[in-house]
């Protein structure tokens, strides 16, 4: 595994229940601040695998990223029944619950 790839993981795995980090902050918080895709390709990939809450994960504007309808709704149902209060079209108010690790 590359070491890239293992601290995206770490991160993730790190963000706390009713909080959110986004794509790009979280390659950030990685060492590499332009892989924000690199991070979607992790989760897609690595979210069973490891048992990541790929769904405290959204883009930059706080929304969720899934276009697929299914998809779209677990996600949201997970952050809502994590107490994280989601719009009908998928906005995250970051300012209110984006974690920001040490």
């Amino acid at each position: 595994m590359q070491p890239f790839t293992a601290q995206v993981i770490e991160i993730i795995s790190a963000i706390p229940a009713g909080k959110v980090m986004t794509y790009g902050q979280v390659a950030g918080a990685a060492g590499s601040p332009r892989a924000a895709r690199q991070v979607v390709r992790i989760l897609h990939s690595m979210s069973g695998k490891h048992g990541l809450p790929w769904h405290r994960v959204v883009n930059a504007r706080g929304e969720i990223a899934i276009r697929e309808e299914e998809g779209f709704f677990l996600q949201k149902m997970f952050l809502e029944g994590e107490g994280v209060e989601v719009t009908e079209d998928g906005l995250v108010n970051l300012a209110r619950y984006q974690h920001h690790p040490s």
